[in-house]
């Protein structure tokens, strides 16, 4: 059996892949407290349904596939980060505190009260090293070895958790940094080292030195919880192989994770969009909205033919992180979100989330404001005795008495207050998905939206409506969507070089040097995980740009095997082409500039094959579990809704809207403007009449 579990903000989901193929999904409130517990409870349910006690369920488990949560995200976002010590080269030592003249990129560079920047590492623990190392890799200054063993001897005074390693060009010779490194991991014995060439081996210093920084301030929290969770997991009888979703995309091993602890930072939403593209095989299309909307945010991706955007302008909080991370913003908007009222007497919601403890009023908790979830409870679209498949009994009594708490104040009713709650989240959500669309000169109306997250299904639609968009999917494993991502996504890792230089001075001979040094490193990286060189697949990439330009672009059409002048012509023109695909023009009178070489290493593996449904042999009706007062309209108020059983839909089975079908963890809402089809696989298609 194959397992993937994804620890959320407010509810920990296990999908679990059986030896027979099918899929099966389980919930469990998560543990804010220790991770690792929701997690077992999770695995508990999943052992339970599978007649076993949990350590036969887990010795069954060959392959278990989790993430980091959020939790080094958190760790940067909160300030709860190791104490960190930075090595680097004399005359270097405040490039971490400089940037690029940043000040907050939230706030206008011409805010003269922003706070200024407070670097992770105080200066008094960035100790210069004498060394020098040329942008040719050539040796000018040899490393002075007494520089840091007295480095050391700071740190440990001062009781420094981390050390990040960060000398000049050790992306082009990385010989000092080993060196540096294997001194400190001598004499720093239990303290968390990392070396800019093991975490971003590319130019732009400040990118790789704040990168690194970051992988130290957030290693020893990611290490522990790893530990803990490889303990925890051997406790309870599983003897398999565990991976971890990366930030870029991919999954990796433990050792890797913690290694390069900066790459689980957005690990979560990275796998959502693997998922969104296998579900829009279902109806041809490779354009596609992914919203992952649970009960803490809302994650959003915009997919074109078919390819996940990634992109290496990432920050967090103040933090700039210039590792391949999935581009998946994130906006405060989900079942558990808080709704306000600010200084000006205007309803607002989130970003603040009830979270999982206490969560929205309705659970009984002690939660007092009012929740997205409590709105929901309120107009009808979610039921109060089979939420969570009836393990959650939800309170009307105190989701009325929350939402009056901002109904009162404005002057609203009740069912009123219900519904501003409901479509101002609802406009929030689709204002930030235009930034990425419609902004970005993209036609939604081009996109199919694919919706998961316990949320997602109850909201969906109504993000289709505002925006125009023709068909939504809600698929069968909404709940646990980013669970199902993970069964879609490639174990491997990212390899990159820099190269700097124009076109009519490149040395191909360099080229292919260093594609064969990444491709040989790869396969070794790949066969110690059990990877064998036959399964291996190797994409190469090349970043470009034109010359005076600041940002490159990813040409993806890189052929294997030795690149001439012939393969360089061809690449140049791929940019070209990409370039205006882009922007909507391209340069092509102006000289070409190469960067970096990458190369992207996975294991070969099929597309995940979703099992197929009954044919519907029966009207719809046959489905119907009973009727409920739903709010779709304040003028016409309360009406009796068809509140449809999904373990009795088929395929083939057609609702018309108003309508809401029930399934164990998540509720379909199928407004008036939309009918709905149930396809072969039991996803839920719905298109506008």
């Amino acid at each position: 059996m194959k397992c993937c579990t994804d620890v959320g903000g407010t509810f920990t989901d296990c999908l679990v892949q059986d030896d027979h193929g099918e899929i099966h999904m389980f919930k469990s409130p998560t543990t804010p407290d220790d991770p690792t517990r929701g997690l077992t409870e999770a695995l508990t349910k999943a052992a339970r349904f599978f007649r076993m006690s949990l350590p036969q369920f887990m010795s069954n488990v060959h392959l278990l596939i989790a993430h980091g949560t959020t939790l080094s995200t958190n760790a940067l976002l909160t300030g709860k980060i190791a104490k960190v010590g930075l090595l680097c080269t004399k005359g270097f030592r405040d490039t971490i505190e400089i940037r690029r003249g940043y000040k907050n990129i939230r706030t206008s560079r011409f805010n003269v009260f922003v706070p200024p920047y407070k670097p992770l590492v105080p200066r008094t623990l960035r100790m210069p090293v004498e060394e020098r190392t040329l942008y040719t890799g050539e040796v000018l200054t040899p490393l002075k070895e007494e520089d840091v063993h007295r480095a050391i001897e700071k740190f440990k005074q001062e009781k420094v958790e981390a050390v990040a390693i960060c000398f000049l060009h050790s992306y082009i010779n990385p010989s000092h940094e080993r060196r540096a490194l294997e001194i400190c991991r001598q004499e720093m014995n239990g303290a968390y080292i990392t070396a800019s060439h093991e975490v971003l081996p590319v130019y732009r210093e400040y990118e790789r030195f704040s990168t690194t920084v970051v992988s130290g301030a957030v290693g020893p929290i990611t290490a522990h919880y790893l530990n803990a969770l490889e303990e925890r997991l051997k406790e309870i009888g599983f003897k398999g192989t565990l991976y971890m979703v990366q930030g870029g995309g991919l999954v990796q091993s433990v050792e890797e994770s913690a290694r390069r602890a900066v790459t689980l930072i957005g690990s979560g939403p990275a796998a959502a969009p693997s998922g969104a593209i296998r579900l829009g095989r279902c109806i041809d299309s490779d354009n596609l909205f992914s919203v992952d909307m649970g009960g803490t945010s809302l994650d959003f991706c915009l997919i074109r033919d078919g390819e996940i955007p990634t992109t290496d302008y990432n920050w967090v909080g103040d933090e700039r992180v210039a590792t391949k991370m999935v581009d998946v913003p994130s906006v405060g908007a989900g079942g558990g979100s808080l709704a306000w009222i600010d200084s000006l007497g205007l309803l607002r919601v989130g970003p603040q989330s009830a979270g999982a403890d206490p969560g929205p009023a309705c659970y009984g908790k002690g939660g007092a404001q009012p929740a997205v979830t409590d709105a929901d409870l309120i107009l009808g679209y979610v039921p109060a005795d089979y939420f969570l498949g009836g393990e959650i009994a939800l309170r009307a009594d105190l989701a009325e008495k929350a939402i009056r708490s901002v109904a009162a104040p404005l002057g609203l009713d009740l069912p009123t207050a219900a519904m501003t709650i409901f479509t101002t989240v609802n406009s929030l959500m689709a204002d930030k998905m235009t930034e990425i669309s419609t902004k970005r000169g993209y036609d939604v109306r081009d996109f199919a939206l694919v919706v998961g997250g316990g949320a997602g299904p109850v909201h969906g639609a109504y993000l289709a409506n505002l925006l125009e968009i023709p068909t939504v999917i809600v698929p069968r494993y909404a709940a646990t969507y980013s669970a199902f991502g993970m069964l879609n996504m490639e174990v491997g890792k990212d390899f990159a070089r820099s190269l700097i230089s124009r076109r009519r001075l490149l040395d191909l001979e360099r080229v292919n040097r260093l594609f064969g040094e990444m491709e040989a490193e790869a396969r070794g990286v790949l066969a110690e995980i059990g990877i064998p060189e036959r399964n291996t697949l190797l994409r190469r990439s090349m970043e470009m740009r034109y010359v005076g330009q600041f940002h490159e672009v990813e040409v993806t059409e890189v052929p294997a095997g030795k690149i001439g002048e012939t393969q360089l012509d061809e690449i140049t023109q791929a940019f070209h082409r990409r370039h205006q695909a882009l922007f909507t023009f391209d340069m092509r009178e102006r000289e070409v500039e190469f960067l970096n070489v990458r190369l992207k290493a996975t294991a070969r593996q099929e597309p995940l094959k979703l099992a197929e449904i009954a044919e519907a042999r029966g009207a719809a009706d046959q489905a119907v579990k009973r009727r409920r007062r739903a709010l779709w309209d304040l003028k016409k108020g309360y009406e009796e809704t068809p509140v449809y059983d999904g373990a009795k839909l088929a395929s083939g089975h057609r609702l018309a809207g108003p309508a809401i079908i029930e399934e164990p963890a998540t509720t379909v809402v199928i407004p008036a403007p939309y009918v709905c089809a149930v396809d072969k696989v039991k996803n839920y298609i719905l298109s506008r009449r």
